[in-house]
Order: C-alpha cells, then structure tokens, then sequence
C-alpha cells in the first residue's frame, strides 16, 4: 500500500494546482457546507490540502510520526466544526481528483491503497477529535500592537481563558481583518499566570494575514486560536546538552523554551544559533543577550550572512555556522525557521553527522 501510494503521489505531484481545483470542486459539490470551512477568495487558499497531504505521504510509513501529526490534525479541525460526514465527502472528492488526473494509472490496486489509507487517517483524526475535551478554539483580546521594524511587530493577547500550551508549540490564529484565512504562529513565551500569549510577526509578500497583522492590528481586536500543536520541547532532566538553530521569527518558540528554563538556576548546557541575513533581522538580540546574562547554561551565538561584524558573531548562512562545530554529538537539535532555512540546515547536519533522531523541527512551518 505505501509503495503504491508514493509511486502515484510521484506521478500526481506536478499536477497539484489541477488536482487541488478539481477537489474543492468536487467537495461543494458533495457537500455544500463544508465552503463556510475556507475564505471567500480561494486563491488565497491556494494548494493547502495538498500541501498537507504530501505531508502525510511523508510520513506514511512512519506511524510514530505520522499518528501524533493526524491527531492533531484532528484537534485542530474542530474550529471549523468539521463533523464525520464531512471526512466521507473529502475522501470521495480526493480520490476522484487522483483519479481524473491519474487516468490508466488509476488502477483498482491503487485506489484500493489510497482508500484504504485514507480511512486510517480520517479514523485517526476523528478519534482524536472526540477525545479532546478542550474547546474547540479560544478567543483573544489584543492588548497590545508594537512595531518592532517596518515589517515586524510584536502582538500580545489575552485569550479569554487559559490555553493549554506548551512551550516550543503552535498555534493556528485567525483575526478579523482576514476571516476564514487561519495561519499558524508560535507564541514567543512560556505559559504566564495572565495567560498572555505573545507573538512576533514579520510580513511576507503574498502574506494576507502576516500584513494585516503587522499593518492593522489594534488593541481590542478579538482574534481566534485554535488548538495548541507541535512537539518540540526540551527535557531538561534527561538533556545532556541542547543546540538550537533559530532563523528570524523562527526564534519565538525557542524563545518561549527558554522563557521555561529560565525558572530553573540549573539546566543542560544549551547554545542559540540565531541568524538572518543581516544585523537588522536579528530583532531579538538584545532580549536574548540579558536573558543569557543571568542564566550562565545559556549561550547566544549570532549569525549574520553579510554587513557589519558583530561581537561574537559567526559569520554566513546559519547551516554553515553550525555545522563548523560539527555533528555536536549528545545533544538535542531544534530547529526554527523558514522552510528553505530548515531544509538546508537540516540536510547540512546529517551530512556533518548528526543523527536525524537526534533533530526537532515541526511540519507546519510551510504555512
């Protein structure tokens, strides 16, 4: 079955956008209601399952991987109030999309192991869904809107009751500039007795939600939160030393790790690698710097690809600066970040040695 699936996967892939449309097509179709899921303009909305399928595709025959991924997945999705019969029309509309670009490859073998997969995904995600006894979402009040760069600011709310968080988590967020767009966000803090999440955005080009936020955010504003996703931690009982690797705003939720050891006076030793192209991208420096200055287990090592040297500095891409130091045996690796920062670091450490199960990084980093 998974040979099957990953052989027409391969052979689907570069007709995703036709797929995609042909799919959401089918769904309305089978089942009007699920359209409230998605925003109007659905271009925004681009290749989204698709982009999550190949994710599963991934990890098909990695269940210690893939069944904790379909759970959340499956928590997460009740803040569109998605119902069993729903996951019926979403698998009909998937395989007839496979199916009407597939062609003679649609073979009865194939759509026997993409049906049979497909169930054991939808079982997975809706058992996980039933167990959760949380809400579904949170509401948020923003109290306070701070432009840290003309492209970045910082956001800080107060979810109207506590959200179950941990840190190094995310979380899928909604504001009322652009209803209906979800887009994920890692909180940049350890759970506080206030329940204040603080987030740090940078706008992307072609970001419909990250410019909004930075541009329009006001205090007052009511965001939604979905639930808390993700398992990258640090367990400092059982760590003998911790390396992290963080890319521009993928410091937030190694930041928020290190907002958690920071009540502790002894922790394993641990080492922040944080980059960006240049000195202005490393907006959290300084925080991070008096935070290492009373916490002596702590090190910050800044990477800047070009521009001016920097005390301490480390100097090219981040996958470079870590990698000078080699496979740094006996340690745990988190890494945060964009996908193509993840990517070429990732792929760098392996090649210098590291394990992959000695590696964090979350699969949502790509939307």
């Amino acid at each position: 079955m998974v040979q099957l699936i990953r052989d027409t996967w391969a052979k689907s892939e570069p007709y995703a956008p036709e797929i995609s449309q042909f799919f959401y097509g089918m769904l309305f179709t089978l089942a009007p209601a699920t359209r409230d899921f998605f925003p109007i303009n659905m271009e925004v909305q681009g290749g989204r399952i698709i982009r999550a399928l190949a994710r599963v595709v991934q990890m098909v025959d990695r269940p210690d991987d893939l069944l904790p991924f379909l759970r959340q997945l499956g928590r997460d999705h009740r803040k569109f109030g998605v119902a069993p019969k729903h996951y019926e029309a979403v698998g009909t509309a998937l395989l007839a999309a496979l199916k009407n670009h597939l062609g003679p490859e649609w073979t009865p073998e194939v759509e026997r192991a993409w049906a049979e997969a497909f169930t054991i995904v939808a079982r997975a995600m809706q058992e996980a869904a039933a167990a959760d006894e949380n809400p579904a979402s949170w509401s948020a009040t923003v109290v306070e809107h701070r432009r840290l760069t003309w492209d970045l600011a910082l956001v800080r709310v107060i979810p109207d009751q506590p959200v179950p968080y941990s840190p190094g988590q995310y979380m899928s967020v909604e504001v009322p500039q652009r209803p209906r767009l979800w887009r994920y966000l890692s909180p940049a803090n350890a759970p506080r007795e206030d329940g204040g999440i603080e987030f740090h955005v940078r706008a992307v080009d072609g970001g419909w939600v990250s410019r909004a936020i930075v541009s329009h955010t006001q205090a007052g504003d009511v965001w939604r939160l979905g639930p808390p996703l993700g398992r990258m931690t640090v367990n400092r009982e059982q760590s003998r030393g911790v390396l992290m690797v963080a890319g521009g705003t993928g410091v937030a939720p190694l930041r928020a790790i290190l907002d958690h050891l920071a009540l502790w006076g002894e922790n394993p030793k641990t080492r922040l690698f944080y980059g960006g192209p240049t000195r202005e991208d490393l907006y959290d420096l300084e925080e991070l710097r008096a935070l290492a200055a009373t916490n002596p287990w702590l090190t910050i090592t800044p990477v800047v690809e070009r521009g001016d040297h920097l005390p301490g500095c480390e100097h090219g891409t981040l996958a470079e600066a870590v990698t000078r130091y080699g496979a740094w045996p006996n340690h745990d690796i988190l890494v945060s970040g964009s996908p193509a920062m993840i990517r070429a670091t990732v792929s760098r450490m392996l090649v210098a040695g590291s394990a992959l199960d000695q590696i964090q990084y979350d699969p949502f980093t790509a939307d």
